[in-house]
């Protein structure tokens, strides 16, 4: 049997389809990223177009994207049919730079990390030759050139 996009699922549908908890499901629906309907019955049925806007949820957890960026992504996407091929690569587009940036930041981290990170604690020789005299100290607490990987000192 063939399934179209515009047939609904159940919540239980949905949740063992996705793997998502009712009470996630329920909470972005709150927020607004997914959408439900109700039958006479009351119950909540969904239409199966919103699995993807449900696994895309999943992913961008898994990415660390704040549900707000979710939220102004979804908010350029239809509710009453499925996405387009077009729509979902303006998606990942956009994400792909974000996690373009994150990458940029990490390797400069993984930079840091092997040399000196800029504490000002003086206690490894490289400190010596990075910060000689403490003078990460005047730009603040911390490990000052992770805290602000784009002003290095």
């Amino acid at each position: 049997m063939y399934a179209s996009p515009d047939d609904h699922l159940t919540i239980g549908e949905v949740i063992r389809r996705t793997g998502m908890p009712a009470s996630a499901l329920h909470f972005y629906e709150r927020k607004g990223l997914i959408f439900s309907e109700r039958t006479s019955g009351n119950q909540r049925i969904f239409s199966r177009h919103m699995l993807r806007r449900i696994s895309l949820i999943i992913v961008a957890k898994r990415l660390h994207i704040p549900l707000s960026d979710v939220a102004e992504v979804f908010a350029g996407l239809p509710t009453d049919r499925a996405p387009t091929h077009k729509d979902w690569q303006r998606v990942s587009r956009r994400w792909k730079k974000q996690l373009e940036e994150r990458r940029r930041v990490i390797e400069s981290l993984e930079r840091e990390l092997t040399g000196c990170i800029g504490c000002g604690c003086l206690s490894m020789k490289a400190c010596l030759l990075l910060n000689p005299d403490d003078t990460l100290r005047g730009h603040g607490p911390g490990p000052v050139r992770i805290q602000q990987p784009s002003a290095t000192p």
